[in-house]
This record gives structure tokens, sequence and C-alpha cells, in this order.
């Protein structure tokens, strides 16, 4: 079959920032293929070292590879290593810096130096990090290997959210993407106060990663614990995520899509509000009451 060209957008240079690229494709549609120039989100890899040890003996080792999209990679990398319970606070890292493997290129390696102070024994991570953009990091073996980790709650009693307040964040969400109004192809994380106001906002291709960032840039603002805030996922609800979220105290987590088991038994060990499928004015509590 012979499909009909028609002149489309002419062929333009390949450009790109750091969240996404253009590319020149053949776009099919009503019987006819054009050329088209259309933006794609980028997806590289970063691998996240540690510099750890006393002032006097200091050592670095590889701790993650993750593919996620280039920006606010210190953030991601702070963020990551306090939801895996290696750091507990901002005074924990001295630093997070890009090395650039050659002069003149992107650096796709970060070195995060710890404080001489934090106690880290390599020794004693429980499974190897690294990541895909896909679903992060899994194989947890059961519930019981977070229960350590967890911080104890704080017993702050958020105020009742009214379901007019919790119909409305996806769409505050939805109007700070630019990247995703562009490619559609990144996941968000937004933190809201219980007001409603959005006081982060964070994408990535890998959805763990995007809310690495955002607790990432909590954590060096000093707004840890999370304890009075509202998490809103764009995608489904992960158990990894859940994880997260308890890492950081948030009492209350929302996702667009809908939570797996898995997710929803972390919720309940943990205490957290979960809700899905939250759209189009209706949404699903799996846990806790708003």
């Amino acid at each position: 079959m012979r499909i009909p060209r028609q002149k489309g957008t002419p062929f333009l240079p390949e450009k790109m920032n750091n969240k996404q690229q253009h590319i020149n494709i053949q776009h099919f549609e009503h019987g006819s293929i054009f050329d088209k120039n259309d933006a794609v989100s980028v997806e590289e890899p970063l691998e996240i070292r540690v510099e750890f040890g006393t002032k006097d003996n200091r050592s670095i080792q590889s701790l993650s590879i993750t593919m996620r999209t280039p920006g606010n990679d210190g953030e991601l990398a702070t963020g990551f290593l306090f939801t895996e319970g290696i750091i507990h606070k901002k005074e924990d890292v001295l630093s997070a810096i890009h090395v650039q493997a050659l002069p003149g290129m992107s650096s796709n390696y970060i070195l995060v130096s710890l404080n001489p102070d934090l106690q880290f024994d390599p020794s004693q991570l429980q499974r190897n990090f690294y990541t895909s953009s896909s679903c992060g990091v899994c194989g947890k073996s059961s519930l019981d290997s977070l229960k350590t980790q967890i911080p104890v709650k704080s017993g702050k009693i958020l105020p009742a959210l009214s379901p007019e307040l919790i119909i409305s964040l996806p769409q505050i969400l939805r109007e700070q993407q630019e990247t995703f109004e562009t490619t559609g192809g990144l996941h968000a994380s937004g933190l809201f106060e219980t007001s409603g106001k959005m006081l982060y906002l964070r994408e990535d291709v890998g959805r763990h990663n995007a809310l690495d960032k955002l607790i990432g840039r909590a954590l060096i603002d000093g707004k840890t614990p999370l304890d009075e805030h509202i998490l809103l996922l764009s995608g489904r609800a992960s158990f990894e995520l859940m994880q997260k979220a308890g890492m950081a105290n948030i009492p209350v987590v929302c996702a667009v899509g809908a939570p797996s088991s898995l997710a929803v038994d972390c919720a309940r060990e943990f205490g957290i509000t979960l809700i899905g499928f939250l759209r189009e004015n209706r949404f699903n509590i799996y846990c806790g009451s708003p």
C-alpha cells in the first residue's frame, strides 16, 4: 500500500536541552504521512558514587546506576541516599558534584561527599543498587526489611482534607509540567501543603527518580520530615514509592494511577493515607482517611 506523502513541518536540526530532545520523524494521520519535528524526553545514565570515611582515611565507592532525565542530579543523589537510609539530614552531605570524564563533555557521574562524622559501612548494604527508569529498585523480600529504617511518626495530626482540595491537585500539577506537555514522556512528583499550595515539582523518565529529586530538594532546604504535606504522583503508586514516602514521613500519598497490592500493604504498615485513581473528580481511598 502506498501512503500519500504530504508537505509538513520542514526538518529542523536536532536541538536538545537537559530534559528534551527534538528529532525528525515521519507522522501518519488521516491517511497521509508527512515529515515532522518532534520532542522526546531525554534519558541518560547517572552513576552515583559516595566518598566516605574519616578526614584522614577517605574512600570512594560506586553506589548506584540509574537511568534518569538530566537535571537536578544533586537533588536526585541526595534524595536517593536519604530514602535508602544512608543519610538522615542535610548536614550528612558535604557536597554533591559532577565529575567530568573529559573536558567539554557532559558528566553522567556524580560524587557525593559524606560527612566524616557519618557512620557508613558499605559492606552492610543489603542489596546492589541498580535501578532502571521503568520500575526503580525492586526485590525487597518483605516489609519487615523496612521496619528498622522507616522513621518513627511525629504524631502530628493533619487537618481534615476536603474532597474538593484533593481533586484539585492533579490539575495544579499538570499545569506546571512544561516538559510533559511537549513530550508526554515524563513522570512527576508534586509536594503540597494541606492548603493545596504546591511547594515542589520534579519530573523524570523514572517515577522513582522524580520522587528522589523532590525529597532531595526538601532535605537540602531543611524541610524534612515532611509530616505536614501531601505527595501527588502523576502515575501509579508502587511499593518503592511508598517506601520513599515513608522515609520522608509523608502522611498522605495521592496517585493519578493505580496502587499495587504491596503499595497498599506498605501504606497500612506505616500509617500512610493512600489515594489512587485521582482523576476526573473521583478517587479511591485504599488506606487511612484524608
